[in-house]
């Protein structure tokens, strides 16, 4: 623990050592008196002067408390003459730098002896005498400001100060006047180490260079210290005192007041009177006061919480901040008593000084606690102030926006609310979409307009323009400058609206939007920089803001077919319509027939093909007749081109049809003669026509042909009698060929059986007499084919394949072995059949071909059981259907 010096006893020389448990020890320091004592701070030193000897130069000895000699006591390390020389006079005051390299000694004769090098020892000790006055010393002080080292000198009439760090010391006077002895000090780091100087009516603060600040004090000063942040004053003050009061005499007596400055929060801190104060020291974190009574008081600095509850019941809420502040108190409990401050300020009706209050509690005290108490209408300034400060610190939310905008309308303060909103983009301290709703409700449309457009809030600023404002023009300009994608969007979103009141401009711009769209003042460099496709949008999606509006409509569709031709197949088929609907209504002829003409030319553009069904209905829905057969002709859609005219009696048409798609679909004159043989009218002409086809390609039975004319009763025999003499003369020449052919086939039969019984029965005689091979006279060993062929051995064993082929014959045999191998694959094929017979003009052939082939016999395997009657049923039913029904249709 370390000990604090007492005041030092002049009996016998002996210098004091008071500890903590006021126990205090001492030891001889000199044999006569000590007069000055030194401790430093940072450093176990002690500086003391003394004498020894009366009328002998005082004598100034450096201790170390650390280390003892031999009798126990501070080891003296240093012993050299205050004065330098044997002048007589008195030392004044002492001061020692806390490095240990500078000592500064005062005298009554005016003169300051400075000594530079290590205080402790002698050797690299040098002595300088800086001023040689007619003033006593009365107070001695260093600064250290960074490497320059200064030296405060006070007598009673001025005050100097000196530069130490460089050569032949360079002074400044900073005042002309002084102060007593004890009546100077230096401050702490707090006040920049300033020096003190106390006089009778103000205390003074100086810099080396310059006089600071000074505060008035009255009173005779005696004795000033600084401690911790306070300036301790004992003045004498005389006062009158009753000291007899049975008998209530006054008399004057002397008191000394220990008083106790702030000077950081400028207010006093503790004062008290004393009797004959003798010092006041410093030490382990208390005060000591001593008396001439021998008596030590003790005054102990309150904990800041109770300073400052102490102010708050004197409702010193000012000092209470000050004094926070200056101990360093954390932003909650400066929060705190801005809070207090404020409640107290409010309950006094000083509602502008309570909200300054409450806005410095920002970010510490719920703002609801504030609002809460000037929600009056009265107080809405007020509250203005405070929301006002909440949203410059980043601080409001969604709510206190929309308070505060709710103040500046109720206020009607229009400058206020744009002050507010045409903050600079890094200095927005609000929800930006909560402000233009709130604007929007209050009326403010131009305010929130503005906002919207400033932090581009498109579509809130498309809102307030086309469903507030009413200014369409000023929309569709907007969304022109707008990036291609919310471009887009806004145009599906707001598009009907702006085509119902700009219908032109409107236009215009989904032309440039489905086209090349490029954003108003961007150049075309920045749009070929994003990338290689262009911003087009899909025009189809936007035929439904056109609803109320087809001249519009038209004017769009044409516009994208011509300058993009893979346009959507929607607006094809829009524009179709749009067309046919014009044709429709149309009553000019010469009108008429040019819409005529641009419906088809759009049909026939090919760009239906996807989507024929759609364009077909068009058509038919506006009895487009040129448009539904060829939309017909281009589905292939034949049978409906002859339905459609025989629906309208265009018997001409029938027939041309027939004619024109007789050859893709044969089927077509069998249902113009079934149409025609439904007709009660002559049409004898068109069923002759239709019968020469028939007969001409042999399309239909004769016997159905005849069936299908019975029941028209204008179709007389004289119709069809070429066409029925025809069919018999062909048929009759059909028998007798197949008469002829079954003739030869038998010829050829028996031949051939007469043959094969003739190798069974009898030998074979080989009398070829050359190889059949090389040709070259056969020699034995030779090989002989009951074919009639021969072979040299040595030919056969060459090109032979098998030892049981002819290699002549086998080549033939070959093809025959494979087109029996080629029919008996060809034996289920059901399928090819089926198309074959529906396709072919002579079906019977084609099933007489197929029982060539063995398609129809029974198949018997090992497993089965005997064929009996019942085997013949096990064709399958449906394919003898089909055969009966084509044999009929084409025997």
């Amino acid at each position: 623990m370390k000990e604090f010096l007492n005041h030092i006893a002049h009996i016998e020389g002996n210098i004091w050592f008071v500890p903590r448990t006021l126990q205090p020890t001492s030891f001889q320091a000199y044999k006569l008196r000590v007069t000055h004592l030194y401790q430093l701070k940072q450093h176990s030193i002690l500086v003391s002067v003394g004498e020894d000897e009366l009328g002998i130069n005082p004598l100034v000895k450096v201790w170390n408390l650390e280390k003892r000699d031999s009798s126990g006591n501070p080891l003296c390390t240093r012993i050299f003459s205050a004065i330098p020389g044997n002048k007589p006079t008195e030392v004044s005051c002492l001061t020692v730098h806390e490095n240990l390299n500078y000592m500064a000694i005062g005298f009554t004769d005016g003169s300051v002896v400075l000594k530079k090098g290590d205080i402790t020892r002698d050797r690299h000790s040098k002595t300088d005498v800086l001023a040689e006055g007619t003033y006593p010393i009365t107070g001695l002080g260093f600064q250290q400001s960074g490497k320059q080292t200064h030296l405060f000198v006070v007598t009673t009439e001025n005050v100097k100060s000196y530069n130490v760090s460089l050569k032949e010391f360079p002074m400044v006077e900073l005042d002309n006047h002084g102060c007593s002895l004890r009546c100077s000090a230096l401050c702490d780091p707090s006040q920049d180490n300033q020096l003190i100087v106390a006089g009778d009516d103000c205390v003074y603060l100086y810099q080396p260079d310059e006089r600071g600040p000074c505060f008035a004090f009255d009173g005779q000063k005696q004795i000033v210290h600084w401690y911790r942040g306070y300036l301790l004053i004992v003045s004498q003050e005389k006062k009158a005192s009753k000291t007899d009061l049975v008998g209530g005499n006054e008399q004057s007596s002397e008191k000394q007041i220990l008083t106790i400055y702030d000077l950081d929060n400028k207010f006093i801190a503790y004062t008290a009177a004393f009797d004959d104060i003798v010092d006041v020291l410093s030490e382990w974190g208390s005060l000591y006061v001593l008396t001439n009574n021998r008596k030590i008081s003790v005054l102990q600095e309150k904990d800041t919480q109770t300073k400052l509850e102490m102010l708050f019941k004197k409702n010193l809420f000012v000092m209470a901040i000050n004094l926070a502040k200056s101990h360093h108190l954390d932003n909650d409990g400066l929060a705190d008593i801005f809070r207090q401050y404020g409640d107290h300020l409010y309950v006094k009706g000083d509602h502008d000084g309570a909200i300054q209050q409450y806005i410095r509690t920002i970010g510490k005290l719920e703002p609801s606690y504030v609002i809460r108490k000037f929600l009056d209408a009265q107080r809405i300034h007020n509250l203005t102030a405070y929301l006002q400060a909440l949203h410059r610190q980043s601080l409001a939310n969604e709510d206190h926006t929309t308070l505060l905008l709710n103040c500046y309308t109720k206020l009607k303060d229009s400058s206020k609310l744009e002050e507010f909103i045409k903050t600079s983009d890094n200095e927005v301290h609000f929800d930006v979409e909560t402000a233009i709703k709130v604007l929007r409700q209050a009326g403010y449309f131009r305010h929130a307009v503005y906002l919207a457009d400033k932090h581009s809030h498109h579509e809130w600023y498309l809102k307030i323009q086309l469903e507030d404002i009413k200014n369409y023009q000023e929309a569709l300009c907007y969304i022109g400058k707008l990036p291609f994608d919310q471009a887009e969007r806004n145009m599906k979103n707001y598009g009907k609206t702006l085509m119902h009141h700009a219908p032109d401009e409107t236009t215009e711009l989904l032309k440039i939007l489905c086209t090349d769209y490029r954003a108003s003042g961007e150049l075309p460099a920045e749009t070929e920089s994003a990338g290689r496709n262009k911003n087009k949008a899909n025009s189809e999606e936007f035929i439904s803001i056109f609803a109320n509006n087809p001249r519009e409509l038209k004017n769009f569709l044409e516009h994208m077919i011509q300058v993009q031709a893979n346009s959507p197949q929607g607006v094809y088929d829009t524009l179709l319509e749009l067309r046919l609907q014009d044709w429709a209504h149309e009553e000019d002829v010469q009108v008429k027939k040019q819409l005529q003409e641009d419906a088809m030319s759009l049909l026939k553009s090919g760009l239906f093909k996807a989507v024929f069904d759609k364009a077909l209905v068009l058509c038919q829905m506006h009895n487009f007749k040129d448009g539904v057969l060829y939309l017909y002709e281009q589905g292939r859609l034949y049978q409906q081109i002859m339905h459609y005219h025989m629906q309208n009696d265009e018997y001409a048409k029938v027939i041309e049809t027939c004619e024109r798609y007789g050859e893709q679909e044969a089927c077509l004159w069998e249902q113009a003669l079934g149409y025609f043989a439904r007709k009660e009218e002559d049409c004898k002409e068109y069923i002759s026509s239709v019968l020469r086809h028939i007969d001409r390609n042999n399309l239909m039975p004769p016997l159905l042909v005849v069936q299908t004319l019975a029941h028209n009763s204008t179709a007389t025999l004289s119709v069809i009698k070429d066409y029925l003499i025809n069919k018999l003369q062909q048929e009759s020449d059909h028998i007798a060929e197949d008469e002829r052919r079954i003739k030869q086939y038998r010829e050829e039969t028996k031949k051939i059986q007469e043959e094969i019984e003739e190798l069974k029965s009898s030998a074979k005689i080989f009398q070829k007499p050359k190889c059949s091979m090389c040709n070259s006279p056969l020699e034995l060993p030779s090989v002989h084919f009951l074919c009639g062929h021969s072979f040299h051995q040595h030919c056969f064993e060459s090109y032979a394949e098998h030892d049981s082929e002819c290699p002549t014959c086998m080549p033939e045999n070959r093809k025959v072995m494979d087109m029996i191998h080629a029919q008996e694959q060809k034996l289920d094929l059901h399928d090819k059949f089926q198309h074959q017979l529906k396709c072919s003009k002579d079906g019977f052939s084609v099933i007489a071909d197929y029982f060539g082939r063995g398609v129809f016999n029974k198949l018997t395997l090992i497993t089965d059981p005997l064929p009996g009657r019942a085997g013949t049923a096990n064709l399958d039913v449906g394919l003898q259907r089909d055969l009966l029904i084509h044999t009929k249709r084409t025997s």
